[in-house]
Parts: structure tokens; sequence; C-alpha cells
């Protein structure tokens, strides 16, 4: 599988899946996810809403993915995730690299041979960027599969950077 890293917009990104860093409610919010249900456009709120009242009644649960429409995105398909908001007193980093391994399970079961991803719990939910960065490129290093390729679309530089040093360590 190859790893690469892009700065950029994950919304703009032409891959068979782009990973939502999504809140629990499945039903939009800020950041990355309020960026991908405002340009994905009504549709993968709507397949959202199906799959919260058909499974996921009280939300999807922390370290989780489900596949919904990508609707206008250039994909195919929207994995949602639910990273864990940090903690310092609790290690939680089994549940962030959950998240790329059901991920990735989920695009595999898809047939996905292109899957992009955020910085999973490093924005709003706090999580420090060199961590993150290291357990996500780990968790994915270790994958196995079908996936072609994993892009981490990052935002910024200085979370580009984090995940620069990550992968070359």
């Amino acid at each position: 599988m190859r790893i690469r890293l892009v700065q950029g917009d994950i919304t703009k990104e032409e891959a068979d899946a782009i990973v939502n860093a999504a809140n629990s409610s499945l039903l939009g919010g800020g950041g990355v996810d309020g960026a991908i249900h405002r340009r994905g456009g009504p549709e993968i709120l709507a397949e959202c809403r199906r799959l919260r009242a058909s499974h996921y009644g009280k939300g999807l649960a922390t370290g989780q993915a489900v596949a919904t429409t990508a609707g206008r995105l250039p994909a195919r398909w929207v994995i949602h995730t639910v990273g864990p908001v940090y903690a310092k007193s609790e290690d939680r980093s089994e549940l962030v690299a959950s998240c790329y391994r059901e991920s990735l399970r989920v695009a595999a079961e898809l047939g996905a041979a292109t899957v992009a991803f955020p910085a999973v719990s490093a924005g709003i939910y706090g999580w420090p960027l060199d961590d993150a960065a290291r357990i996500a490129v780990g968790t994915v290093r270790e994958a196995s599969g079908p996936v072609e390729e994993v892009r981490f679309v990052l935002f910024t530089a200085d979370v580009h950077q984090a995940f620069e040093r990550a992968l070359n360590a």
C-alpha cells in the first residue's frame, strides 16, 4: 500500500473513499465533518439519518466506521469514523488507531482502491499532532488488504509537517 501526504482540502480530493472525522451523531458538525456535509450536499446527511435511525440510534461508537454516498464530492463514498477526544488522564490511542483500521476495513468491503484520510482527532478533539500522526501512519503501515493507496490530506502546514515526520521516522 502506498502512503502519500497532501496538503489541501479533503473535500476536493479525488479518491474512491474520503474519510470523515465525524461526530457520533452522524449529523454533521464543525471542522472536516461540517465541510464534508456542506460540500457533499444533502444526500450525505439523508443517508446518515437513515443509518442512525436503523442501526445507530444513540450514535456511532468512537473508533467505529460506516460508509455513505459521497453526494457531490469527487469520491464514490464517504467513510464516517468517530475519533476520541484527547484526554491526558486516559490513554485512548487505541481508539484513534481503530478509526484508521475500521475505515480501511470498510473501504476494503466497498472495493475502494484509494482512500483519503484527514488527521482524525487532531483538530477540535485536541489530540497532539505528533502523536496523532504517529498513530495514523503506524496503523496504516500495519494494515493489509486491497486498498492500494492511502492519502493523508492535511489542511495546514503544521499538520502536514507532523505527518511528514511520522512517515520519515
